[in-house]
């Protein structure tokens, strides 16, 4: 099962060079060279549970220049399937063949050419997994390693059927080859390297303590294995074993006990091992007391194994973040656990602490970066200038972003069960509590009693984002290249997206029904279709109205007052006849998209304002850029509140509320070099192909207008008219600056060619914005 296709043929033929280009770059691949006219590229990808990536490309002659500095640590293999070639690294060049392999660290670049039509098979391997086994680092450059004998030819041969079938492959058909893939490509550099690459006498000693973790790994379910056992197999003394774990700081012991540990975390996660208890899975591995495997592994882990096993499922990068809890990473990268309160969180960031080490570049070339949602990865509720960022980037970048709809609890079944990321996330019970603050209010619920946050602020947000050189005064430009809706993980409801829309006590409509009971809050579940062949719609499902629900902590919420709130069906009643025979074109966008805001504590979610924020305008959606005015060093970039479709308005409180996985690109402009739509710019502006968007506010930068009670004093001044007129001030001060036109001119254009509409009057600060169509200037 593929993440990822692409194909060229998808595309005209005067496109399909560029479209290919930048499949590549998203994966920190650049094409060079060959016939642009008579071009064909596919590219296939498969992510595996642990992190291990495997692409096949399969394409026409051409250069690509593999440079993964941006995962440092991690070790790129390539297999060439069909074909043959050179790899360049620096002043070297070597020649490929059918079933060779070359590999390096993710810091090393290397170019591979291809004079004619080939397949290759890319695999990345996380830092995480080789250095628990790989104590002596090999050397960077790339290395090419023949394939006609040895681990090398077995590597080869699994390798090359994999590639075979990649795209067809299923998880727990790949899960022996993750297993497998560390042990015999560490044993095939070995077996590859001349004493020379190894480093002379001290390279032969590291392959020889390989050699030897190799033994252990194959007996690692031995529970009487012993060093003295180890040293007669390898003809060494067995003081001289000791000798060479001293060198790199560790024993015999405690080695064989971390990798038991490790391959008894392996199988509690493991869903072949599901039916297997505890106790069986550590005596396999060589424990033979229960308690002290629990001891071992509660201090390697940080929790217990139980525990550990009871975790909501995420993929291997979030597990190692969680097991980290409460305990001090070196790599300063740890985010404390999502239920600490903020305030007592040591948060605090300036621009020199932006871990810019994760990116270390100077060469120019873009990177492409996956952002999933996770308890570390996302706030809800709220924007502070004091979050750490969860990713860094640079300018230019590509980021593949997950973001939740706060409402997938409106329907779990179809929205959140099966989903380990946004299980992972909702995951809230009468003992735990996931992601505990929802909002910006209080954790103790002092204000209204609804919940920790009290949900003032509802909105996930995936993020923040720094931009290290993004400094008050630059913008951000966030280019929006794709959405997709996020299809339910439940069986039941494979490959179909969900989305809800809650007519709520916040909406217009609210005090304006018609028929009893008239103060009703209605939901409806939509399912939403963006399958190619058709026009991409949403349908009713079916709908309810809202009845109290009781949350795990025991809270009755008589109104949907409380984000996340899980419903319970069996106190509602169904509509399945709701909006019969309507379709509603799908206009996917995020609603949220901020920048943090200059100011100190925690900010509501709700209130659009100059940073950006909850915008809810549909033009925010694939081929739009927003741009967004830095407030703080770093800029601190968050996106969240995914809609499938929204009227301007957004009448009744909420749109097609539907989580999606999106596309995007980042770009800083400096304050420095602003020119033409960006000259003067402090308020977030849209740009689509055809117009600019400005947006207008009921005020402008509340924060700064209304005070020490702005965050509530804000929802009490929400005003179409004083919208109107923030966005009239706006246009007419872009016309009068990019277009060098007089205010007379200005007024008079506004007037006849420009048209005003309402975006939302459903987020405390209400919006109007201003569309200036590019068409009405010549030049």
């Amino acid at each position: 099962m593929a993440s990822l296709r692409f194909t060229t043929n998808a595309y005209p033929k005067e496109r399909r060079a560029s479209e290919w280009r930048f499949a590549l770059q998203r994966l920190s691949i650049t094409s060079q060279g060959g016939d642009e006219a008579a071009l064909y590229g596919e590219l296939v990808q498969f992510r595996s549970t642990i992190g291990i990536s495997f692409t096949r490309l399969t394409a026409t002659a051409q250069e690509y220049v593999f440079d993964f500095s941006d995962q440092p640590g991690s070790l790129w293999l390539t297999v060439l399937l069909d074909g043959s070639g050179h790899m360049m690294a620096g002043s070297d060049q070597t020649a490929l063949h059918d079933s060779d392999i070359t590999c390096a660290r993710g810091e090393a670049v290397a170019r591979h050419s291809f004079a004619g039509d080939h397949r290759l098979l890319l695999v990345q391997i996380p830092a995480s997994l080789i250095d628990q086994r790989l104590k002596t680092p090999l050397p960077n450059s790339p290395r090419r390693m023949a394939a006609d004998a040895g681990a090398a030819r077995v590597l080869s041969g699994m390798l090359r059927s994999l590639g075979d079938m990649l795209g067809d492959a299923e998880p727990e058909q790949l899960r022996p080859v993750e297993l497998a893939l560390p042990e015999f490509l560490l044993a095939s550099l070995l077996d590859n390297a001349p004493p020379r690459a190894l480093g002379g006498a001290a390279g032969m000693r590291a392959a020889l303590l390989e050699r030897i973790f190799q033994t252990i790994e194959m007996r690692l379910s031995d529970p009487n294995l012993n060093y003295q056992q180890v040293a007669t197999e390898h003809g060494i003394s067995p003081r001289y074993l000791q000798k060479l774990f001293e060198s790199i700081n560790d024993s015999f012991g405690h080695y064989v006990k971390v990798r038991r540990l490790e391959r008894c975390r392996l199988d509690l996660r493991s869903p072949l091992h599901a039916q297997k208890s505890i106790s069986d899975i550590l005596f396999q591995w060589g424990f033979n007391d229960s308690a002290s495997f629990s001891r071992a592994f509660r201090e390697q882990y940080g929790m217990s194994p139980r525990e550990y096993r009871k975790l909501p499922e995420v993929d291997e990068e979030m597990q190692e973040q969680i097991l980290r809890r409460g305990r001090p990473t070196p790599t300063g990268k740890g985010k404390p656990p999502p239920e600490t309160p903020l305030e007592d969180e040591d948060i605090t960031v300036g621009i020199e602490d932006l871990p810019v080490q994760d990116d270390p570049r100077t060469d120019g070339l873009v990177r492409h970066h996956f952002l999933p949602v996770s308890p570390n990865t996302i706030h809800w509720g709220y924007f502070s200038s004091s979050l750490k960022p969860v990713l860094t980037v640079s300018s230019g970048d590509f980021v593949t972003v997950e973001t939740l709809t706060h409402h997938a609890n409106d329907d779990p079944e179809r929205m959140v069960e099966g989903d380990r990321g946004a299980e992972s996330v909702f995951h809230w019970t009468d003992k735990e509590k996931n992601v505990n603050r929802r909002g910006a209010g209080p954790m103790d619920a002092s204000a209204v009693g609804r919940g920790p946050g009290e949900g003032f602020g509802v909105h996930i947000c995936t993020g923040p984002i720094a931009i290290p050189e993004a400094q008050p005064g630059d913008i951000i430009e966030v280019k929006i290249l794709d959405l997709k809706p996020r299809e339910s993980g439940n069986d039941r409801f494979q490959g179909k997206a969900f989305g809800s829309n809650a007519a709520t006590f916040w909406g217009f409509h609210f005090e304006d029904m018609l028929t009893e009971p008239k103060q009703r809050e209605v939901i409806t579940i939509y399912e939403v279709d963006s399958a190619t062949g058709r026009m991409p719609s949403a349908h009713a499902v079916y709908s309810y109205r809202w009845t109290p629900q009781t949350d795990p902590d025991g809270r009755v919420h008589t109104r949907y007052d409380y984000p996340g709130v899980p419903v319970d069906p069996a106190t509602i009643e169904r509509n399945y006849e709701f909006l019969r025979n309507v379709e509603i074109p799908i206009r996917p966008h995020f609603g949220v998209i901020a920048l943090a805001p200059n100011t100190s504590g925690l900010v509501d979610s709700v209130p659009p304002s100059a940073f950006g924020g909850n915008l809810d305008n549909w033009r925010t959606g694939p081929g739009s850029s927003v741009y967004l005015p830095v407030q703080v060093a770093g800029g601190l970039l968050s996106l969240g509140d995914p809609h499938a479709s929204q009227g301007d308005s957004e009448l009744c409180g909420t749109a097609i509320e539907c989580s999606m996985t999106g596309l995007v690109q980042i770009i800083h402009h400096p304050a420095g070099e602003m020119r033409d739509h960006l000259r003067d710019l402090d308020y977030p502006l849209i740009e689509t192909a055809s117009e600019w968007v400005i947006m207008g506010f009921s005020q402008t930068d509340y924060l700064k207008e209304l005070g020490e009670s702005a965050q509530s004093e804000v929802y009490k001044r929400a005003s179409i008219d004083a919208a109107m007129r923030d966005a009239f001030r706006k246009a007419r001060r872009f016309l009068m600056t990019t277009k060098d036109l007089t205010e007379d001119e200005a007024i008079s254009l506004l007037s006849v060619g420009v048209d005003f509409g309402i975006s939302q009057v459903a987020n405390g600060n209400w919006g109007v914005h201003a569309i200036i169509r590019k068409a009405l200037f010549a030049a």
